[in-house]
C-alpha cells in the first residue's frame, strides 16, 4: 500500500496557558517543521469568537506562515466567503501569490465560522445576511476567480463598463479549491472543474458520497483535466499508545463541549484534562468521534493513514494534528502537535 502525501490544517489553538501571541508563535514553529518535512501545503481555518482558537483572519496568517517557511504551498481551509466582500478576497490572495508565487492556495467554504450573533457582526453593513450569502455562493466564487485572472472583471455600471482587477499586472493566480462538508460543494466544484475538499476532520460521515458525487459529475477544465482532492484528518501521533491517548484527551473534551452545547474555555493542558475527566453521559459521543480520528503509535498511524487513502481513493492527506500539552510545554511552541508531524512523516516514509 503506497504512503499518501502529507498536508496540514491549522486552527491555531490557543491553550489555557497560552496568549494570542504564544500560539501564534506555535504556528510558525509547526509551520518550519512540515516545511522542513517536506509536507506539501499548509492550510489555516478561519474561526471567530472562539476562546481556543486564534484563526480569525486567514489571510494575515497565510503571509505570515508563507514568509516563515520557503517551499510549502500555504493556504486558507477555508476563507468563509459569506462573511467577506469576494473583491476583498481576491485582493489579499492576488497580493499573497504575488509575494509568494505558485505558493498560495484559496480554499473557500460557504459555512459562516461562528455562531449567529458573530456572524452578523462580521456583515454588518457589508454583507448581508447569512441565507443570502450562501445563495450567492456560486456567484460570488465565480466573481472572485475572475478578479484574480490576470485580465480581470468588467464592471457594467450606468452602461459604461470599467475595469476590475484584484491586482496590477498579476502574472500568476492563487489556486482555488471549494470545500464543504455537505454534497453542495461537491456539486459545485465538479460543476466548475475546481479541486475540493470535504471535511472529513469535522464530519466524518457523509465523505465517501461527497467524494463520489464529486468525481461523477466532473466536468474538466483547463486548469483542472482532473478531478483533485484529499482528506482531512485529525491526528495524534506519540510513541506509546498510552501516551497519544493521553494527548488526545484536551481536544476531545473541547469538542465535546462544542458538540452538547457547554461553555467554552482555552484549551486544557494534559493534566487538567485528565483532572476534570470526561462525563458519562458524553462518553458515547467522544467515543464515535475518536473512530474517526488517526490517534496512535507511528507505525499504527501510519497504517490508519495508508488505509485512509486507499479507502478514498486519495494520494494526499491533510493532518489536523490536535494533540494536546502538558504542563511545563513551552508556551511559544507546541511540541506534541511537532512530534505528531515528525513522527508520522518518518513512519510513512519508512
Amino acid at each position: 500500500m503506497t504512503s499518501p502525501a502529507l498536508s496540514v490544517l491549522d486552527l491555531v489553538p490557543v491553550r489555557s496557558d497560552q496568549t494570542s501571541g504564544d500560539a501564534l508563535a506555535a504556528t510558525r514553529s509547526l509551520a518550519r517543521v512540515a516545511d522542513e518535512l517536506g509536507l506539501r501545503r499548509y492550510w489555516l481555518a478561519e474561526h471567530h469568537n472562539m476562546p481556543a482558537v486564534a484563526a480569525t483572519n486567514p489571510p494575515v496568517l497565510i503571509a505570515m506562515v508563507a514568509a516563515a517557511t520557503e517551499r510549502i504551498r500555504v493556504g486558507s481551509g477555508g476563507v468563509m466567503l459569506p462573511n467577506h466582500a469576494p473583491l476583498v478576497v481576491a485582493e489579499q490572495f492576488a497580493l499573497l501569490e504575488a509575494a509568494h508565487p505558485g505558493r498560495i492556495d484559496l480554499g473557500l467554504g460557504r459555512a459562516p465560522g461562528t455562531d449567529q450573533v458573530t456572524a452578523w457582526a462580521l456583515r454588518h453593513g457589508g454583507g448581508g445576511v447569512e441565507a443570502d450569502a450562501a445563495e450567492h455562493f456560486p456567484t460570488y466564487v465565480d466573481n472572485i476567480r475572475t478578479m484574480l485572472s490576470p485580465g480581470g472583471a468588467g464592471l457594467d455600471v450606468g452602461g459604461r463598463l470599467h475595469a476590475l482587477n484584484a491586482t496590477p499586472h498579476a502574472v500568476s493566480t492563487p489556486t482555488v479549491w471549494l470545500l464543504g462538508s455537505s454534497d453542495f460543494s461537491a456539486r459545485l466544484a465538479a460543476s466548475k472543474g475546481l479541486p475540493y475538499v470535504f471535511a472529513h476532520h469535522f464530519s466524518g460521515n457523509g465523505t465517501a458520497e461527497a467524494l463520489a458525487l464529486y468525481r461523477e459529475g466532473y466536468v474538466a477544465s483547463e486548469a483542472h483535466p482532473e478531478p483533485r482532492t484529499f482528506l482531512t484528518v485529525n491526528a495524534v501521533v506519540a510513541q506509546t499508545q498510552d501516551e497519544a491517548d493521553r494527548l488526545a484527551l484536551p481536544n476531545l473534551l473541547a469538542m465535546v463541549a462544542l458538540r452538547t452545547g457547554q461553555p467554552l474555555a482555552p484549551q486544557p493542558l494534559v493534566e487538567d484534562a485528565e483532572a476534570r475527566g470526561l462525563a458519562e453521559q458524553h462518553q458515547a459521543l467522544a467515543h464515535a468521534m475518536l473512530g474517526r480520528w488517526v490517534v496512535g503509535t507511528p507505525d499504527s498511524a501510519a497504517k490508519q493513514v495508508r488505509e485512509l487513502a486507499s479507502t478514498f481513493d486519495i494520494d494526499e492527506v491533510m493532518l489536523h494534528p490536535v494533540a494536546g500539552a502538558h504542563v511545563g510545554a513551552p508556551a511559544d511552541r507546541s511540541p506534541a502537535r511537532e512530534a505528531t508531524l515528525r513522527l508520522l512523516s518518518e513512519a510513512l516514509s519508512a
